[in-house]
């Protein structure tokens, strides 16, 4: 190691042409390697048959690694945060490790040595910012509670603490419009598996504004290939969401916009970051029921909310169990509902045209009185932000 280390400064070895894809900002090649002599090469890599070749540029300028102060490695985080582009702003953060809310983008870190960083040990939720209100705080907050616990993740401060933190990180941001999401980890220390080191658990608070408007239009969603999470995983909202990015990531592929998975006995489960319903022939409303899967805010309030049109006629019933793919793919209508996309109509699942192929009037109802509800619902899903 001592030859390798000497050959490197000698040589000066890391690229200093290579420039990162968005922002133009000096990095290290993702295609780095050592030679034998022990110095950096760029790598190119080509595709034949089906496998992976590498191949040196040995032409690659050399330069050696930067040693940044703090101020230097803060103003070159700012650098690449103002050259980057993005439809969503971060205008607050509160971290347990600082005890307090920043509105620098920069400043907006968590350590490595947070398990939640390096071992996944880590839950989270989220809340909507509309109009100056959030919108099913408290549902969302004994959520992230149950996923803590189940994570055997001790609260660093009592409930009321912890929404009163929420609250004023999103009153220093002076967000009126996008979204709330908060962390609860296992804590920082060291960096083995158990968290026994780990000084204390910690709480993060993030203030997203986003004045991306909600998409009712209809869309297509596959059967995910990707394993879903057991029951015991499933059932907590963690920060273990592989499962759900290759999922993702798998529909995206093929040109749809979510992938559906099938529990273990083959039953309808869940999307990737959402839930499902179905709205029979004979107009009856269908849910899985929760008991494998994530427990879904704005499903339960779509169930609660539905009501109202099982009251006018619209709706015959509502029902949540055990859904089958044969009595999915055959409804009359679909819909993926969730934080993000609220109540999204589905048109297609794999090859199958669902009802008419058209938004049905039914997820369009839902997704109304949902928009509604956010706007001038009572006091138990809204709570006003003092601004």
């Amino acid at each position: 190691m001592a030859s390798l280390a000497k050959t490197i400064s000698q040589n000066q070895p890391v690229p200093t042409k290579l420039t990162h894809h968005v922002n133009n900002l000096p990095v290290f090649s993702p295609n780095l390697c050592f030679s034998r002599t022990g110095s950096f090469g760029e790598m190119r890599f080509i595709r034949s048959c089906g496998r992976t070749e590498a191949l040196i540029d040995s032409s690659a300028q050399l330069s050696d690694v930067p040693l940044l102060s703090c101020s230097e490695a803060i103003e070159r985080i700012k650098s690449t945060q103002a050259n980057q582009k993005s439809k969503q702003q971060f205008l607050a953060m509160y971290s347990s490790i600082f005890g307090g809310i920043t509105t620098d983008p920069a400043a907006m870190v968590i350590p490595m040595d947070d398990h939640m960083v390096h071992r996944g040990h880590g839950v989270f939720d989220t809340a909507a910012i509309c109009d100056g209100y959030l919108y099913e705080l408290d549902q969302h907050l004994d959520r992230i509670i149950r996923s803590a616990s189940m994570a055997k993740i001790q609260l660093p401060f009592d409930r009321e603490s912890l929404r009163r933190i929420l609250i004023q990180t999103v009153s220093a941001s002076k967000c009126r419009k996008g979204s709330l999401r908060y962390w609860l980890s296992a804590g920082v220390g060291d960096f083995q598996l158990s968290p026994v080191g780990c000084h204390q658990s910690t709480f993060y608070v993030i203030v997203i504004q986003d004045d991306s408007p909600f998409v009712s239009k209809g869309v297509k969603v596959i059967t995910s290939s990707i394993p879903i999470k057991p029951p015991q995983f499933g059932t907590v909202k963690s920060v273990n969401y592989l499962p759900n990015v290759l999922s993702k990531m798998e529909a995206e592929e093929t040109g749809a916009f979510a992938a559906i998975w099938l529990d273990g006995e083959g039953f309808i489960a869940e999307g990737p970051n959402m839930n499902v319903a179905f709205v029979t022939k004979e107009r009856l409303l269908l849910m899985p029921q929760f008991d494998k899967i994530l427990s879904g805010c704005t499903a339960k309030r779509v169930l609660t909310l539905a009501k109202a049109l099982v009251r006018e006629g619209k709706l015959h019933g509502i029902k949540v169990g055990n859904v089958t793919v044969e009595e999915g793919k055959k409804a009359e209508e679909m819909m993926l509902l969730g934080s993000g996309v609220l109540v999204r109509p589905v048109v297609q699942w794999d090859e199958q045209v669902i009802g008419n192929g058209k938004e049905g009037p039914i997820a369009q109802a839902l997704l109304d009185l949902i928009l509604e509800d956010m706007q001038s619902g009572p006091p138990t899903v809204r709570v006003a932000v003092p601004y």
